[in-house]
């Protein structure tokens, strides 16, 4: 049987601290050494969710993406997190998947959140990212792209798990325990929601809520609220394909062709 066992990392972020933080990870992943394939990080995971871009961004060639390259080679585990990132005159909110023999995948979050005035320092992604690993396809998102399922639709089962990684407010925890659950079952797919605990320094209170949810919308294993903790869960794909080939109302989505 084809199976993935991950890691959701649901951490309290050092406020624009990248030395703590990556020190942080180093211990997380020392003690989760031989255990697990992927590690996934909440989102903004070196920083907390700050527009302080201009002091903080790094190219991907800086030392936050080093630092997780050689921690994924050292444990020998995938690791799927987000980073302040600085490219051509931008700044991006930029998701990144690094494999253990240095492979690099990147995705920039599509929808910027208006509210926290994300779009005033960082700039929008423009197309979606799935990576093939290990027998599985893992597409990821970040954060506020929770909220928009045309962004996340699963056309033709092109994905096998959806990933959300984030800084979801405490104060709006309600919607991200439904729309989780929603975007699983309306694309007959896996979803791994991992976000932060504790209060920053703009007096934000985040309380977690890390699951991970089957096709169905039930949820497999969750974090417990506003504590700490590494969760560890192994999917298996062959029962999704088999709820697909049953079920598969995926075959009768729309195209959002114009009439």
């Amino acid at each position: 049987m084809t199976q993935l066992r991950l890691t959701l990392i649901q951490t309290n972020i050092v406020w624009e601290n990248k030395i703590d933080n990556l020190r942080l990870l180093h211990e997380k992943l020392k003690k989760l050494s031989g255990t697990t394939e992927i590690v996934v990080l909440p989102e903004m995971f070196s920083t907390g969710f700050s527009m302080n871009c201009k002091n903080l961004a790094e190219t991907t060639e800086g030392n936050t993406i080093d630092f997780v390259q050689k921690m994924a080679h050292t444990y020998d585990v995938a690791i799927i997190g987000s980073f302040m990132c600085h490219e051509s005159d931008k700044y991006y909110n930029r998701s990144f998947f690094i494999t253990p023999d240095g492979k690099k995948y990147y995705y920039d979050k599509r929808h910027l959140f208006r509210m926290g005035e994300e779009a005033n320092y960082y700039t929008a992604g423009d197309r979606k990212t799935i990576v093939s690993y290990r027998g599985w396809n893992i597409c990821l998102q970040v954060c506020y792209d929770l909220r928009f399922p045309v962004w996340s639709r699963n056309v033709n089962n092109e994905y096998d798990v959806l990933i959300y990684i984030a800084n979801w407010p405490a104060s709006r925890r309600t919607s991200w325990d439904i729309l989780l659950r929603a975007r699983a079952i309306e694309n007959l797919s896996y979803v791994c929601g991992v976000n932060c605990v504790g209060i920053d320094e703009m007096k934000i209170l985040y309380d977690g809520g890390s699951a991970f949810i089957s096709e169905k919308g039930e949820i497999l294993l969750q974090a417990q609220n506003g504590e700490e903790e590494c969760i560890t869960y192994t999917l298996s794909l062959e029962p999704l394909q088999l709820i697909r080939k049953k079920f598969p109302a995926w075959k009768d989505a729309d195209k959002f062709e114009i009439l």
